[in-house]
């Protein structure tokens, strides 16, 4: 009697299917969901492809039925660590699907630092990398044709086993590639080898790229030139993958589609109106206005429609420009103090309180800066050093 079901539900067959049902289900499902076609379902044809070896097996089958998976891994037969999924694949299908992609050159990744004008506006940048090509002079077979000889350093193997001892009657073995023949297990003669490459199949060259930045790309945004990468016999070309890094701008701000600034104002002009220039990223001037008595309040919001970063691919639509104002007060004792009734009279009521016998009335003072920094900072927090009530500190008048 089957006591669990999963790997059946996943290839969606009955515990009763046939050794046919079940390959003609896996087939239909490895297909749909294969990376190749597929790269967000990478672990749900991990999933498939176990069941699937576990359910075409007799043995690991009748176990799977008797005791579910954890039989499976009691039992000896892969502890939960099953063969590759594209290995199964593979098998299934005779060796196709995935395997040409998988041999691959490796990719080169490059940053690529930009301005937040050139995201704006768009470029062309020149990159000149170096890479891997394949040989001219031996195309990309390392010596005379035939000249290969079996490595004497790993005997043909490719890889070699050094072992240490790790302590009393304890040993580590530690393998890794060959270094004279790549990992090859044959080597080229000094006297046939290719000396335009010294047997390595590849020479390195200077390419030069042009990276086409179009308008709304954004920070971290990758440009990927296919089959620009390091080339290497047998193997399908790597690509070229630039990643653009966005510098810091002294003026604007990007947040999605949005350009945030912030803008100085005096007190009067936030009080009375005021007329400003913005210098766009495009090197226009706008104009903006406030009217008066339009009152603006410190950290204020005002945005200019379409006036933000354009949308990548819809580069006639663009997001907002928002401002943030600042206003710039003035400094004490500026206006001399018998003309300070007449201002007061321009502005709306202040505050009156009724005092009482119960009220104490206290100075404010200023309070000192330096104090202040270091004890919101966190460099004199540490109580032992600096006891409590000790950090921000009133000056002296």
């Amino acid at each position: 009697m089957v006591r669990e079901t999963g790997y059946y539900d996943l290839l969606g067959v009955n515990p009763t299917a046939t050794l046919d049902e079940l390959k003609k289900a896996y087939r239909k499902l490895a297909l749909k969901y294969h990376p190749d076609k597929n790269p967000n379902e990478g672990e749900k044809f991990k999933l498939i492809s176990q069941a699937y070896e576990v359910l075409s097996d007799p043995k690991k089958r009748e176990l799977y039925d008797q005791g579910g998976e954890q039989a499976i891994k009691e039992g000896g037969m892969g502890g939960g660590d099953f063969s590759s999924p594209m290995d199964i694949f593979n098998m299934f299908f005779g060796g196709g699907g995935r395997t040409q992609k998988e041999r691959k050159g490796k990719n080169v990744v490059h940053k690529l630092a930009v301005t937040l004008e050139e995201l704006y506006n768009g470029s062309t940048r020149k990159l000149g990398l170096q890479k891997n090509v394949i040989c001219e002079k031996c195309e990309g077979y390392g010596g005379k044709k035939g000249g290969r000889e079996k490595c004497t350093t790993c005997k043909g193997r490719g890889v070699q086993v050094q072992v240490q001892q790790i302590g009393p009657g304890m040993i580590q073995q530690i393998q890794s590639m060959c270094s004279d023949c790549q990992g090859q297990g044959e080597r080229f003669n000094s006297k046939d080898r290719c000396k335009n490459c010294n047997g390595h199949k590849v020479e390195r060259k200077k390419k030069i790229l042009e990276v086409h930045i179009d308008k709304g790309m954004k920070d971290d945004q990758r440009i990927t030139f296919h089959g620009e990468g390091d080339q290497e016999p047998g193997l399908e070309h790597g690509d070229v993958i630039i990643v653009l890094e966005l510098k810091q701008h002294p003026i604007f701000r990007r947040r999605d589609n949005d350009l945030i600034m912030k803008m100085n104002i005096k007190l009067a002009e936030a009080l009375c109106g005021f007329k400003k220039t913005i210098r766009t990223l495009d090197d226009r001037a706008l104009i903006v206005h406030s009217s008066p008595g339009q009152v603006i309040k410190p950290n204020d919001l005002k945005c200019i429609n379409n006036e933000g970063m354009p949308v990548y691919k819809e580069p006639y639509e663009k997001g907002l420009l928002i401002v943030q104002f600042e206003i710039d007060f003035p400094d004490k004792h500026w206006l001399p103090e018998h003309m300070l009734p007449d201002l007061e009279r321009l502005l709306p009521v202040r505050e009156h309180i009724m005092l009482t016998d119960d009220m104490e009335e206290v100075d404010l003072c200023e309070v000192d800066n330096e104090n202040q920094k270091r004890s919101f900072s966190g460099e004199a927090n540490e109580e032992d050093e600096h006891p409590r009530g000790g950090g921000v500190q009133c000056q002296t008048q």
